[in-house]
């Protein structure tokens, strides 16, 4: 169906696109003034971009100097430096003076930029750092129990070390001893020349101030061009992404779609992280363009809901409203020391407490800012894909990829008539949202109808009834799909639905690969053949690794232990990330494991997978092999393959040497070490790349040749699928269909070998038969 679009439709389009663009470029202008105002131009863009090109020269001109010393050399300053900074790391040293130089020369602050003040607080900010390592060195645990007690109440580094110097003097141990402001002054003026002399972004000049001379740093007219420079490049994309209120323009090979300005056009190309043009096949564009046809409304029962929270300054989730609590009072008798102490303790920990309860709030207040824009309105999501062809909107807010907060707010403006399988579905929605989405289907739909007194409850009264709603696993799609069964079901007073009900894969990783195994067992673990209650594949390999890990964690092991390392190996996670799942669902329950614990169950985990699901663990190793030997070949920088809808996934990766840093005050540096990136490619991220690349393409596939034969609204979250309740029995025959001829009608994975160039064999079980998938309730839910 063509859609007729009016003049007026899109003048008000281009009029919303106008203030994507001006608000866009007043954000990151006040940004950057703010940024500056505060003494923060190292956080700038320009800041940012500028440390990072200059931080490999310093760090050279650094290590020369400490080879000298080394050689024992004599030069000035080399006294100090040996005694003072000898054992911080050149790429400390460099990242702490460019940061407070950025930080001291763009400051507004009267005198900031004054050469003195510049040198002392490069000199501050370097004993800073030594002083933390000190007491790391010597009293650890002390430090530790400092930090996780006073630093998470702090906002700045000054605040940091003064809270922990303070507290480490009430304690009997050997202190810190202070450099004094003239060492101080000495090395922050050698770093400072080491940045000058590198960089030539900065010179000093004279002032007459009455009788006295005084010397300032100020930037060069070479660097004010560079810049002038990255903040264009970055005004560039600095557009704002709404939603539309027309449909998005369409995409082809040869034009972008999606937004009708240049401006926003130019900076959301079709494929993101793409490699140059690349012609991608009809039914991936196809599927694009159809997605960007959905039309949704705001549901006004939850924006009701959410008003009301924020007024009334109630978290709920990921709902985060400023909750602002008030100063306190300043005593009458404020000269008295100890009170004066008191009141100035008490201010700063309120000051802090709001300053976090503001960024908390960021993503809320942005979404309800959103929100009122497009109160009352029709509007449309463009979309674009991923260099494996999966999709994401291209706003950043009213999607239905957003928080949970964010998915409640969203109804499909073309509602369906709640007929056929609609209750069911519905009951599913209230059901799954709250919890249930391990039980079976008629577990949910028992459990929605034994609860309809706590549906009406919640949809009749959420705000004084929050204490039902707030608890569930996803509060705020539980709270809608409450509001949604309540009327169309309870009371039927509502004769059509909206609301998204979302349907998602069963492990996927491992769905994709036993169909390229044709490994039943798995399949079957994971819900592709099809069974009276639904699989479960983290509970089967908790059960099957319980006797080899440690004794005492036995009776706590169960399919939370591991979820997260079993959903993530099929996309080639390591042992080390498995330690830290493993770990942190222990620590949820309580148990702290130590190394020798934590390798012993990673090994019993991994070993239960190989057992397990054999034919997804071969899978991925002959794809390692084989990737190997493509990318070894002459000349080949890139690993290509069309996935069966057509769409051509180039994966490109390329060596990066990057040093990181964890500073004890200013957290993690980057250091990104110059390479011939254009010619060496990275080997070992292309080996462990290429399994999770592969089935992300192909759960992709699947929803391109399922949904564009699909002719009612959808939503996608990766490999979740999301449409109204009376087309939930039709999306899910449809995805199994497709899934079935995915893996049927031709054996992909042979097809995938001739596309790398393997000559060997692909490791295929072949007891699976695809067909079987149409039967499996589970298979998507």
């Amino acid at each position: 169906m063509i859609l007729e679009i009016s003049d007026e439709q899109y003048e008000q389009q281009y009029e919303l696109e106008r203030e994507q663009v001006s608000q866009g470029l007043k954000r990151l202008q006040d940004n950057t003034l703010n940024l500056e105002d505060k003494s923060y131009a190292s956080a700038t863009i320009y800041g940012i971009a500028s440390i990072d090109t200059l931080l490999p020269k310093i760090v050279k001109r650094l290590e020369k100097t400490k080879a000298r010393i080394d050689r024992g050399n004599t030069g000035v300053l080399f006294a100090e430096i040996r005694q003072y900074l000898y054992d911080l790391e050149p790429l400390a040293a460099a990242a702490i003076a460019c940061k407070i130089t950025f930080d001291k020369v763009f400051s507004f602050k009267e005198g900031s930029n004054q050469l003195t003040n510049v040198c002392d607080s490069i000199g501050i900010a370097l004993e800073d750092e030594c002083q933390m390592r000190y007491y790391e060195a010597n009293y650890p645990g002390l430090l530790k129990v400092l930090k996780d007690n006073y630093w998470h109440q702090s906002k700045g580094t000054k605040q940091k070390i003064t809270s922990i110097q303070t507290v480490i003097n009430r304690y009997d141990i050997k202190r810190w001893v202070p450099w004094g402001r003239s060492i101080r002054v000495r090395l922050g003026t050698w770093l400072l020349d080491c940045i000058m002399v590198e960089s030539q972004w900065f010179y000093y000049y004279t002032e007459r101030k009455g009788k006295r001379t005084v010397n300032y740093v100020s930037p060069t007219a070479e660097f004010m061009d560079i810049k002038e420079k990255l903040m264009a490049d970055s005004e560039m994309f600095s557009p704002l992404r709404w939603p539309m209120l027309i449909p998005p323009r369409d995409w082809t090979n040869d034009n972008r779609g999606g937004y009708l300005l240049n401006e926003l056009t130019e900076i959301n190309p079709m494929i993101r992280r793409g490699y140059g043009p690349r012609i991608q096949g009809e039914k991936p564009i196809s599927f694009l363009n159809q997605i960007q046809k959905v039309k949704y409304r705001l549901n006004p029962f939850t924006v009701n809901v959410a008003e009301k929270l924020f007024e009334r300054r109630i978290s709920v989730g990921k709902f985060i409203p400023i909750v602002e609590i008030p100063l306190p009072p300043k005593p009458p008798n404020i000269e008295d020391k100890e009170v004066r102490k008191a009141y100035c303790r008490a201010t700063a920990e309120a000051m802090n407490i709001n300053a976090g309860s503001f960024r908390r709030s960021c993503r809320t207040r942005k979404t309800l800012d959103t929100v009122r824009k497009f109160k009352d309105k029709e509007f449309y999501i463009p979309w674009s894909f991923d260099y494996r062809g999966r999709a994401y909107p291209i706003p950043a807010f009213l999607t239905p990829q957003c928080t949970d907060f964010g998915k409640s707010l969203l109804n499909f403006a073309d509602k369906a008539p709640v007929i056929g399988d609609a209750e069911r579905w519905l009951a599913f929605q209230v059901a799954t949202t709250y919890g249930l989405d391990k039980a079976t289907m008629d577990e949910r739909l028992k459990w929605t109808k034994d609860n309809k007194f706590t549906v009406t409850a919640v949809a009749e009264d959420p705000i004084d009834n929050i204490g039902i709603w707030e608890d569930a696993d996803e509060p705020w799609q539980f709270l809608a799909a409450c509001e949604e069964y309540y009327h169309c079901i309870i009371k039927k007073d509502r004769i059509t639905t909206g609301l998204p009900v979302a349907t998602d894969a069963t492990c996927s990783g491992l769905q994709i690969l036993a169909g390229l195994a044709r490994d039943k067992n798995t399949a079957k673990l994971v819900n592709v053949v099809p069974d009276v209650i639904p699989q479960d594949a983290y509970k089967v390999i908790a059960m099957e690794s319980r006797g080899s890990i440690p004794e005492r964690l036995r009776k706590h092991w169960d399919r939370k232990c591991t979820k997260r390392t079993v959903m993530t190996i099929p996309y080639n996670a390591k042992p080390f990330s498995n330690r830290s799942y493993i770990r942190d669902a222990l620590e949820e329950k309580g148990l702290e494991v130590n190394k020798d614990e934590l390798t012993q169950t990673v090994k019993a985990v991994r070993a239960a997978m190989y057992k397990i699901v054999p034919g997804p663990m071969k899978v991925m190793k002959w794809i390692e092999t084989e990737v190997s030997k493509a990318i070894s070949k002459p000349d080949v920088l890139e690993i290509t393959w069309v996935t069966p809808s057509g769409f051509k996934v180039t994966q490109k990766i390329m060596q990066k040497n990057i040093e990181v840093l964890k500073l004890q005050l200013l957290g993690r540096c980057k250091m990104h070490v110059a390479t011939d990136s254009e010619t060496l490619v990275d080997k070992v991220r292309h080996k462990a790349a290429t399994a999770p690349n592969l089935i992300h393409s192909l759960d992709a596939s699947l929803l391109h040749l399922s949904i564009t034969r699909f002719n009612s609204p959808i939503a996608l979250i990766h490999d979740s699928v999301l449409c109204r309740a009376t087309d939930m029995s039709i999306l899910s025959t449809l995805v199994r269909e497709t899934y079935m001829e995915l893996f049927a009608k031709q054996n992909y994975l042979e097809v995938f070998a001739e596309q790398i160039g393997s000559k060997t064999k692909p490791p295929i079980i072949g007891d699976l038969e695809p067909e079987a998938v149409i039967d499996s309730t589970y298979f998507f839910c």
